[in-house]
């Protein structure tokens, strides 16, 4: 899903640096296959001009990389994308989107490094590619929720049936998303940073 056509902050973006007000930061990686929507999301909610790493698709990649959806998309993340959103006056968000090719995804680990949860975004017309990615997150025990991004072209389910086709525990949170707009994108960090505080107060959370 390309950022073009996403919505844009008002006015200038904040500089890079952290509000007087701040308390505390915590990471958070937003993780996903290819093409799902990771640097669309981490750019349209972003407080601060995102970092990209994007670099165009070539021939070089025909047989190596994941080629859906590359009659529309002619870049790929090959590091990840960074951007900056506060929730509170006190409480700032870092977030780090991950490469979707599997030839990257050796940079997983250090990005999940220090991250206290996650945002598993998900495409309907691709939900197999979900399995590796929540895989590894379980693996790392990084808690995570499963944001369904929406795509035009992308049937459509009952987040009841999506939760069983992806084999989800009961507590984890499935919402649905269009992360091409900032409320949206929000209100999965918001659904995150909440499933973060319930595991914390029954201690689930270390």
């Amino acid at each position: 899903m390309d950022f073009n056509g996403s919505d844009t902050l008002p006015g200038p973006r904040t500089e890079d640096h952290l509000p007087h007000t701040a308390q505390a930061a915590v990471k958070i990686v937003i993780v996903g296959g290819f093409g799902v929507g990771k640097t669309t999301m981490v750019g349209s909610v972003s407080e601060i001009r995102p970092l990209t790493t994007e670099e165009t698709m070539t021939q070089a990649g025909v047989g190596v990389d994941d080629d859906y959806g590359s009659e529309t998309k002619t870049a790929t993340t090959v590091a990840m994308d960074f951007g900056r959103i506060g929730i509170t006056d006190q409480l700032v968000l870092y977030l780090f989107g991950t490469p979707g090719q599997e030839r990257f995804w050796f940079l997983w680990n250090g990005l999940f490094e220090g991250a206290l949860g996650a945002v598993v975004l998900v495409d309907t017309r691709r939900l197999e590619v979900s399995f590796d990615v929540m895989g590894r997150l379980e693996e790392r025990g990084v808690p995570f929720i499963v944001a369904v991004n929406s795509f035009p072209d992308g049937p459509r389910y009952p987040l009841d049936d999506l939760r069983t086709a992806l084999d989800l525990t009961a507590d984890i949170p499935i919402v649905e998303c269009d992360v091409r707009r900032r409320a949206s994108s929000k209100e999965v960090l918001m659904t995150l940073m909440g499933f973060l505080h319930s595991l914390a107060v029954s201690g689930a959370l270390t």
